[in-house]
């Protein structure tokens, strides 16, 4: 376990910048193979077309999960990683409600939504913490 924290501290943390990163670029690459469930979760607030947003998340996740897999580039893909998972908050704020208010929605799919919109929290401390390593190697 300690040889696991030396590794990933030495290395820049490499391994949790490329656990990020594929989670990005997969979150990324299902914006354009299955966009209709990100269309549905833009915030009605924002103007314009909701699939320009779903499209344009994706680019951004798929970018930010280039520059996290780079070595020369992993601290400031950690930082705008961290913008990135704020960014989506409200999308993600978004599906909650909706999942919240519907009467379709079974009740593990209202509980699990509930219960994943804490977990930005942690994606946004663990890409912060990849930026800081990234510096220090």
């Amino acid at each position: 376990m300690a040889e696991n924290t030396l590794t990933s501290v030495s290395d820049g943390g490499r391994r949790p910048a490329l656990a990020l990163a594929a989670l990005l670029f997969g979150a990324g690459v299902l914006h354009f193979v299955w966009p209709n469930p990100f269309d549905s979760i833009v915030p009605r607030f924002l103007p314009g077309r909701a699939r320009d947003y779903t499209y344009a998340s994706g680019v951004a996740e798929i970018g930010v999960a280039a520059a996290l897999a780079i070595p020369r580039t992993r601290s400031f893909g950690g930082r705008v990683a961290a913008l990135l998972f704020i960014a989506v908050l409200p999308a993600n704020v978004q599906f909650t409600a909706d999942m919240l208010a519907s009467e379709k929605a079974s009740r593990l799919i209202k509980i699990g939504s509930a219960l994943r919109l804490p977990l930005q929290i942690p994606l946004i401390a663990q890409a912060l913490v990849v930026s800081r390593r990234a510096r220090r190697s």
